[in-house]
């Protein structure tokens, strides 16, 4: 067994153990939330500060976004939001991995989370000392990285991905007689590979999830509903990503789902995504792809444990005390930058979206 696969073996009960023990959002009645809102409202305004909301942390937090001026985005589309943003202050609603991407991009800029607990099971799977002694078996080739790794992972790839630009990114690589190390999501990596050809050497690490979407209960629900179109995530595993029409990034799902002529829209993603899916396509059923029954139960049941730490509360809390700053080592931030600057540029000059996923 390789070491790409030995560690994330040994980290997934440890990540298993961090899920079972999140602390569930505190319980709010509606007059205590508006109170919060009110509140947030006022202190961003007061400090210069900006919310940039991901799509899978819940609805409250989303609507406060567009609510105050902010955004609510995937990952890197974050990060590109605040660095353009006139505000001195981000405030940044995801997990970790998504502040440290967007003080990477606006060093100069304070960014508060509204708690810095919120990790992501990806880059715990991919801890930095573990995959760097697994790139440096392999000298010739490209390290290539996902989006949802930490800064020091960012800052040891050649290049950084989304599920946005991935494939077209992996393309020119071969394109230009490249083989490639890939990290840390085992399933997003698989896809590439069969729709590139690839030579990949994977680790083999997974979005908690993502990686619970069942294809028993998928195609079960796909004769109740056989007119339905069914779009899936490609962090989903790879049974699951045959079964579907449309495969793509949380952006392209809402697209997707916009040109989508059936009523009935199955998705394989965390729930959150159904906020603004259901703006975007208010006259269609959405169903989310199931993660439990039959064949397994579920431990995140299609929602990210650590995103949903991210309340009214806490982030209250963190901007009126301007805690849970996140602070990225100046070199290592600059060595992070040069791959992220490197996907950024070629998204750029092909014409492909740079929003990527978490």
């Amino acid at each position: 067994m390789s070491l790409a696969e030995i560690i994330p073996h040994k980290l997934q009960a440890g990540i298993d153990s961090i899920i079972d023990n999140v602390a569930p959002s505190p319980w709010l009645t509606e007059a205590e939330k508006a109170d919060y809102i009110v509140k947030i409202k006022a202190l961003l305004k007061e400090k210069n500060a900006v919310l940039i909301a991901h799509y899978y942390v819940d609805d409250e937090l989303q609507a406060l976004a567009e609510q105050t001026g902010g955004y609510v985005s995937d990952s890197l589309d974050m990060a590109n939001f605040g660095a353009q943003h006139s505000a001195s202050t981000l405030v940044v609603a995801g997990v970790r991995f998504m502040g440290e991407t967007s003080k990477i991009l606006s060093p100069e800029k304070t960014v508060i989370m509204p708690t810095l607990e919120a990790e992501c099971s990806l880059d715990l799977g991919c801890p930095i000392d573990e995959f760097s002694q697994f790139c440096d078996q392999y000298p010739e080739r490209e390290v290539v990285v996902y989006a949802n790794t930490s800064v020091e992972v960012k800052a040891r790839a050649d290049w950084i991905v989304t599920s946005s630009n991935a494939i077209q990114i992996v393309e020119h690589l071969m394109a230009e007689g490249k083989n490639i190390v890939w990290g840390p999501d085992r399933h997003l990596g698989q896809y590439i590979k069969n729709k590139t050809g690839a030579d990949m050497i994977m680790w083999q690490g997974n979005c908690v999830v993502h990686d619970e979407f069942k294809l028993y209960e998928l195609e079960q629900l796909m004769v109740k509903y056989p007119q339905a179109d069914v779009l899936v995530h490609p962090e989903s595993p790879e049974s699951v990503i045959a079964k579907a029409d449309f495969v793509g990034s949380t952006k392209q799902i809402i697209a997707a789902g916009k040109k989508s002529t059936a009523d009935t829209l199955i998705i394989a993603t965390d729930h959150g995504l159904f906020y603004k899916m259901s703006q975007a396509v208010p006259d269609k059923r959405l169903i989310p792809a199931p993660t439990g029954g039959k064949s397994a139960t579920c431990k995140s049941c299609a929602h990210c444990p650590w995103m949903a730490m991210n309340t009214l509360v806490n982030l209250y809390q963190s901007l009126r005390d301007e805690t849970n700053t996140i602070e990225v080592d100046e070199t290592i931030g600059q060595k992070a930058l040069i791959p992220l600057n490197r996907m950024i540029s070629f998204s750029q000059q092909q014409g492909i979206l740079t929003a990527g996923d978490a």
